[in-house]
């Protein structure tokens, strides 16, 4: 009996395991069908069906048909083949495809989990929870799509910054869970202490920079200034002019989206610093290795992000930026988790 326990504890959490990597997974393919502006080629949700991709000349003529119909064929790509158009069509079909993959494998095991009552009610609860984010971030990724399809030629940049944190709650989430059961303990995230509070805030700083990085990405605004560590001429871009408050929360503005990028990763390496300071100063060694890795992804991170910019937004070094996003977040969780009490 003892070992069928055991036995099932080791199943549920390698489900959590291959469902952490099946999010990331999903994460990295959803920034390049933004990366490749393929996000608008398939123009219905198609909830129930679209599992299969077009099998044959007139099923590829009537997609095609409907994309010929929105505004970003229209303005951007009005010259587009149908060779052209399968691309980017297989860039969406794809990233939708695992979308539906990661909602079985999620749900599925999930229901036999619950009724088999050998798995801790609170693992449970956080497991449903991100079952029902990742049935809402479907739903997001609809809304997110339905903006660019009547008066843009892309999407709303607000909609694609929600529908990327809400993959990256899902993804700390299913994360902070492994580390809980892998440490046969239940720490909570939210938990306030003067002891939590510095690696919490540090945590919502990346969130904040991720955000502003989907802003940036939404509105092609690393076009804008592709010079570093100068935006153009000078530290503050020449073309931004503030003359009231609200001018400062203006995240259309492609200047002030891309100032604030830049400088909120000053903050976050300054932020390091004094973290790390802190942390060989109280002596934590339990902290060192961990705070190593971070500081790796921070530098690696910082360095993807100069070199995209300054190639011209090459496609493989934006990737890799976004992937290292991710990998920063979960090293940040787990200097955390390693402190938090």
């Amino acid at each position: 009996m003892f070992s069928n326990e055991k036995n099932i504890d080791k199943l549920f959490l390698n489900w959590l395991i291959i469902s952490l990597i099946l999010v990331f997974l999903i994460i990295i393919v959803g920034g390049l069908t933004r990366l490749t502006n393929s996000g608008l080629s398939i123009t219905e949700w198609e909830l129930f069906k679209g599992v299969l991709p077009p099998l044959n000349e007139k099923t590829w003529f009537t997609y095609f048909d409907k994309y010929k119909e929105i505004p970003q064929f229209k303005l951007l790509n009005p010259d587009m083949t149908l060779d052209e158009f399968k691309i980017i069509f297989y860039w969406e079909y794809f990233h939708r495809v695992l979308a539906r993959i990661i909602g079985l494998f999620f749900l599925i095991p999930l229901i036999i989990f619950y009724f088999t009552k050998k798995i801790k009610s609170e693992h449970l609860n956080i497991s449903f929870c991100v079952m029902a984010l990742i049935i809402l971030q479907g739903f997001i990724g609809w809304v997110m799509v339905k903006s660019g399809l009547i008066n843009n030629t892309t999407v709303s940049h607000y909609r694609l910054s929600i529908h990327l944190t809400t993959a990256l709650i899902i993804v700390s989430t299913i994360f902070w869970l492994i580390l809980n059961i892998v440490s046969s303990n239940n720490k909570l995230f939210f938990k306030i202490s003067n002891n939590n509070l510095p690696f919490q805030f540090f945590i919502l700083l990346i969130f904040i920079q991720i955000i502003i990085g989907a802003f940036v990405s939404g509105l092609d605004a690393g076009k804008i200034y592709q010079t570093w560590p100068l935006m153009g001429n000078s530290y503050v871009p020449n073309d931004l002019t503030i003359e009231n408050t609200n001018q400062i929360l203006n995240f259309d503005n492609h200047s002030l989206v891309q100032f604030y990028h830049r400088n909120l990763a000053y903050l976050i390496i300054t932020y390091v610093l004094f973290l790390s300071i802190y942390i060989f100063k109280k002596k934590i060694i339990s902290l060192y290795r961990p705070l190593k890795i971070l500081i790796l992804f921070i530098f690696l991170q910082v360095f993807l992000g100069i070199f995209t910019l300054i190639s011209g937004l090459n496609i493989f070094l934006a990737s890799a930026h976004q992937i290292t996003s991710v990998l920063l977040i979960l090293s940040a969780l787990n200097l955390y988790y390693l402190r938090a009490k």
